[in-house]
């Protein structure tokens, strides 16, 4: 009895050093959270192969293009190693949201997001294990990549939003992105300048916010900018330039808070002769002026709703042709591959009128509306 007990005791404490040591081997070695996924739940080598080779065909191939916001509903099927690639492009002052809920709570999904780098996408971010939302601040113009795999045991319904939204306020109180009428990059005398800024159109007088919590630099009429604020994003280490205000707002400290009033709209300065508006400027640093346009966008459009889905595993085509597209658009779409009668597909999700499906005979994902096909019971 006592033997017996030695020996578990002595097993317990085998385990806990093993743990032990593999935490501090974490903390230098930093394992992917595939790869805290395979050692703690003690994946299968060869059906671990197989998850990750899918995984790189989904980085290496193409992918489907979506516009955000975006959003699929469906189910992960046990062992059926589906990947979910969606490829966007991206502007700099874009908050770029990743989120996925599943019907069960232990049900495991690895997010990823790339960059392209000439005609290779590059790893920039990656969810950590059981992480189930992500968010990116998206630093330069470009095309992104973003691949979601479910575990190998999944078997839950899922639904996934994907979203940008700015990452300041809209600096003028009310305002839409409709009321930006001059863009950056216009040119300015004669051709002798170019517009470091865009214009937002607004009664005189509506309050000019601050778009991100910040400190107030400098602020008075001087220039061409007339009655001017000048607002430090610290985080960022760039300065909002607020031009032309009607009046400037008293500041007590030169400590703002987003959405605090820095002054009104006007036309100050060499925009006297134009009618009211907000001239809206970032700079940083060295660099001097970036677009600013990204960073304050407005979202236009509502995320989808989730799409009413049937849990089946394949399709089969009804029409004697179905176009399958790069894209869940009619416009804005390209054909990749035609399917006739008959011809069956797996399914991979459902967002509004589109099927999210992949053929046996392609690489790629495709969509396919959803008038051109049945699931199979």
């Amino acid at each position: 009895m006592h033997s017996r007990f030695f020996w578990l005791l002595l097993l317990i404490l085998i385990l806990e050093g093993c743990s032990e040591i593999n935490k501090a081997k974490d903390l230098i070695n930093k394992p992917s959270a595939q790869e805290f996924y395979k050692r703690e739940l003690n994946i299968n080598d060869d059906l671990y192969k197989i998850w990750e080779i899918e995984k790189i065909k989904a980085i290496e191939n193409n992918s489907v293009f979506i516009n955000l916001p975006y959003r699929e509903s469906g189910k992960f099927f046990p062992k059926s190693f589906s990947v979910y690639s969606y490829l966007m492009d991206l502007h700099r002052g874009d908050l770029l949201s990743i989120k996925i809920k599943q019907d069960s709570t232990s049900s495991l999904t690895f997010i990823d997001v790339y960059s392209k780098e000439d005609s290779i996408f590059k790893n920039i971010k990656a969810s950590e294990f059981g992480e189930q939302f992500m968010q990116l601040e998206v630093e330069e113009d470009n095309s992104y990549k973003i691949v979601i795999q479910p575990e190998i045991e999944a078997g839950s319904f899922f639904n996934i939003e994907i979203n940008r939204s700015p990452v300041y306020l809209f600096p003028v109180s009310g305002g839409k992105n409709r009321d930006a009428q001059s863009f950056w990059g216009a040119q300015r005398d004669g051709g002798k300048r170019s517009h470091e800024g865009i214009d937002i159109f607004a009664k005189r007088g509506t309050p000019v916010i601050a778009s991100v919590d910040g400190r107030i630099t400098s602020s008075g009429e001087k220039g061409l900018g007339g009655k001017q604020v000048w607002l430090r994003d610290t985080k960022r280490g760039q300065s909002l330039y607020y031009a032309h205000l009607d009046s400037i707002a008293p500041i007590i400290n030169y400590q703002v808070k987003a959405g605090d009033t820095l002054g009104y709209v006007g036309n100050t300065g060499n925009a006297r002769t134009t009618a009211p508006h907000l001239h809206f400027g970032i700079y940083q640093g060295y660099n001097g002026a970036i677009n600013p346009y990204h960073f304050i966008k407005q979202n236009e459009y509502k995320v989808p709703v989730e799409s009413s889905f049937y849990p089946k595993a394949q399709l089969a085509v009804v029409n004697n042709v179905a176009n399958l597209r790069n894209s869940s658009s009619l416009k804005n779409s390209k054909i990749i591959q035609k399917l006739s009668a008959g011809d069956t597909v797996n399914i991979l999700g459902k967002t509004e009128e589109w099927f999210h499906i992949k053929t046996s005979s392609s690489k790629n994902s495709s969509f396919l509306h959803s008038s051109l096909a049945s699931p199979i019971n």
